[in-house]
């Protein structure tokens, strides 16, 4: 019969239980009536923003207009070069 040559340690032996005790997450929808994506409970949507009906985030696609914005901006202020004529 098999016998143990050294005494398994006790992190050895709780690493095997240490996930036991995780459960899977409540889904929600997002409160926002043109959103509607799946979130977790009590967070703010990424798609969107908004977090019980209040704006709170700036998102992604919004930074990316406003960038744009600036940058067409920047593009009309600066003096056009014209090339030399000879």
């Amino acid at each position: 019969m098999g016998v143990p040559k050294r005494k398994r340690s006790r992190q050895r032996r709780d690493k095997r239980f240490a996930n036991k005790g995780l459960q899977v997450k409540a889904l929600a929808t997002c409160s926002n009536k043109n959103c509607n994506e799946p979130l977790t409970a009590h967070t703010a949507c990424a798609t969107c923003g908004f977090y019980k009906g209040a704006k709170v985030l700036v998102t992604k696609s919004e930074r990316a207009a406003k960038r744009g914005q600036a940058r067409a901006a920047k593009a009309a202020r600066a003096p056009k070069t014209q090339a030399p004529s000879e």
